[in-house]
């Protein structure tokens, strides 16, 4: 009896414990977004939303997560299919990279991109002599998104290639189907949660990206200037609730891809 008691006591304070850290670390900061961006009532929080520079920000973020998402999603299931099905010497280190932009800071990502791709670099002097510029361009702000959400779609069909059964394959060769038809009937349906899942973090976070894309963005209105850019200038112009608008268009936005992302989850399982 004493026992079962200390047991459940136990189970009951580890349970408080963590509900109790999420509740200060998540729930509260979100909340306090909220309640900042709607402190001057709707009519201000409206004003916020429809002032030029702030929805051009927001849909110019939009678009390139989108197109950051979608680079993501068919360079890293090329990725994450070559580093199931092949051996091959260093595949463990190129492996161990992958999640190289989840440990790295995000502004030294940042500034390896300018080094790589800025005017004084050899891609950079290269790009302005064939007549286009990469830094301080919509270009340069992709392959930030691109770099800072690298491993998402990797690490999401990773394993769902390692638990794909080879008879499922065999079986289709067996039966006279082609390599191209096996993969799009056999192989793809089962790698296309991961697919899917992993694209849509990869757009969640393409959505806030600052640190990498504050150096190499020419942060000019309706151009280059993303949300997260935007937002740091509201506050450092003493505009609070402006910055707090925008952030909750961001955080409903992403609130919705991670609704979305356990839908498709929870199908995939049923499945």
């Amino acid at each position: 009896m004493t026992a079962g008691l200390r047991q459940h006591g136990w189970t009951w304070g580890f349970r408080s414990t963590i509900l109790l850290y999420f509740l200060i670390l998540i729930v509260l900061p979100i909340c306090g977004v909220y309640v900042q961006a709607f402190s001057a009532g709707w009519g201000e929080f409206a004003a916020s939303l429809l002032d030029p520079i702030a929805w051009k920000a927001v849909l110019l973020t939009l678009k390139l997560g989108l197109l950051a998402a979608f680079i993501n999603v068919l360079v890293g299931t090329m990725v994450a299919w070559v580093l199931t099905r092949y051996r091959f010497p260093g595949r463990a280190v190129l492996n161990s990279l992958v999640d190289l932009p989840f440990a790295l800071p995000t502004a030294v990502g940042g500034l390896m991109i300018l080094l790589l791709l800025g005017p004084g670099s050899w891609l950079g002097s290269a790009a302005e002599a064939a007549g286009f510029s990469i830094v301080f361009h919509q270009p340069a702000i992709v392959i930030a998104m691109v770099f800072v959400t690298f491993p998402f779609v990797i690490r999401a069909v990773q394993p769902l290639l390692e638990e794909l059964e080879s008879s499922q394959e065999e079986a289709a060769y067996t039966l006279g189907a082609s390599r191209s038809r096996t993969f799009f009937q056999v192989i793809l349906p089962s790698m296309l949660p991961g697919i899917m899942s992993g694209g849509m973090l990869a757009f969640s976070r393409a959505l806030a990206e600052f640190g990498a894309v504050v150096l190499i963005a020419g942060n000019i209105p309706g151009r280059t200037l993303v949300a997260s850019v935007f937002i740091y200038g509201e506050v450092e112009s003493d505009n609070p609730v402006g910055a707090a608008a925008v952030s909750v268009v961001l955080l409903t936005l992403s609130f919705s891809v991670l609704w979305l992302m356990n839908r498709v989850q929870r199908r995939g399982g049923r499945s």
